[in-house]
């Protein structure tokens, strides 16, 4: 294992704190949509978490696991898994039931043109889960993307403003906020609405987009000139310890870094890095997608790891070849058109 990825899997390690929370909480903990970007490593450390704390519990994980060798990966954790197409109902309701659900099953990429399939994953199966869970406490994943474009200047949308997206998937992900809500106040469900924006890793995310058309000297469009970013772990950390604050009605919370991010500065950190000027094209908007996770802070403290150690790392995995995951976040869409 090189450096850089002893330094990686050390900041997948799960905190005190959240081995604390897990050591607080009650029953077996189900987490369905477990093998997209997020869902593995979120398991592998809700897995170590649990161990820790000394308390014994099951962790069940549910997906397609359409990537090869992954469900046998978190077996071998000693995850109990569960392949299923949860848009199947009688796969849904074939799954067992948990005190504690984390919801991340979704659709981003490739919504453009794929308008019916993004609204039966978005909307129509979080209603079906939502009543096949409905005896859970429920975190359910959604997008800083639900509310509008707003000025720079105000600091990132706080979780008082009223949604208003933009485009199908955003109005889709709302879809799916509002059949939680509805089934929670039906069913007396404690839920939590847990609004991303935009979690980063070394093998995807903005910083990630950045850093290649930095190394690679391709322009980089700056119309969205700001943006959030949270460091994968520390976003799964979180998404962990938010089942101790679902609430009926629906707890909506913001998560995402502290600081507002101007696109040009990251660019520059990563010239320093490669060695290569940025090129940019297109003006800076006065508006942006921008979340305000001061909420988040107070409940959790400041995210582990900060925006200087993100691109670092980042731009070491990609001077010595690390595996990236092909997948864009198209942070620079205005029109809502994923």
């Amino acid at each position: 294992m090189t450096d850089i990825e002893k330094r990686y899997e050390a900041l997948l390690q799960p905190s005190e704190a959240l081995v604390a929370d897990m050591a607080k909480l009650k029953g077996d903990i189900m987490i369905l949509g477990a093998g997209g970007k997020m869902g593995p490593a979120l398991a592998i450390m809700a897995k170590q978490a649990i161990e820790k704390s000394g308390v014994k519990r099951k962790l069940m994980a549910a997906s397609r696991f359409s990537e090869p060798g992954l469900e046998q990966k978190l077996k071998e954790t000693g995850i109990t898994t569960f392949a299923a197409d949860l848009l199947e109902d009688e796969q849904l309701e074939a799954l067992p039931d948990a005190p504690n659900v984390l919801y991340l099953a979704g659709m981003k990429f490739g919504t453009r043109d794929n308008e019916p399939f993004t609204w039966a994953m978005n909307a129509y199966l979080p209603g079906r889960v939502a009543k096949k869970y409905r005896n859970s406490n429920i975190v359910t994943f959604s997008t800083g993307n639900v509310y509008p474009l707003t000025p720079v200047t105000l600091g990132g949308a706080s979780e008082d403003i009223k949604p208003d997206p933009i485009g199908e998937y955003g109005q889709s992900c709302l879809g799916r906020e509002r059949l939680f809500q509805y089934s929670s106040k039906k069913y007396n469900t404690p839920v939590l609405i847990y609004r991303l924006n935009y979690a980063n890793d070394v093998s995807y995310g903005v910083l990630l987009e950045i850093a290649k058309s930095v190394r690679d000297e391709k322009p980089i469009d700056i119309s969205t000139g700001n943006v959030n970013v949270i460091w994968q772990a520390d976003a799964n950390e979180i998404a962990l310890r938010c089942l101790h604050h679902c609430s009926t009605p629906p707890k909506l919370l913001n998560v995402t870094g502290s600081e507002t991010l101007s696109v040009k500065w990251i660019a520059g950190e990563f010239g320093k890095l490669f060695n290569k000027q940025p090129h940019f094209i297109n003006r800076e908007e006065p508006s942006a997608f921008l979340s305000n996770a001061a909420e988040c802070s107070k409940l959790f403290g400041y995210p582990k790891v900060s925006i200087k150690e993100m691109i670092e790392m980042i731009g070491t995995w990609l001077i010595t070849g690390g595996k990236t995951i092909n997948k864009e976040t198209h942070f620079q869409e205005r029109q809502g058109q994923f």
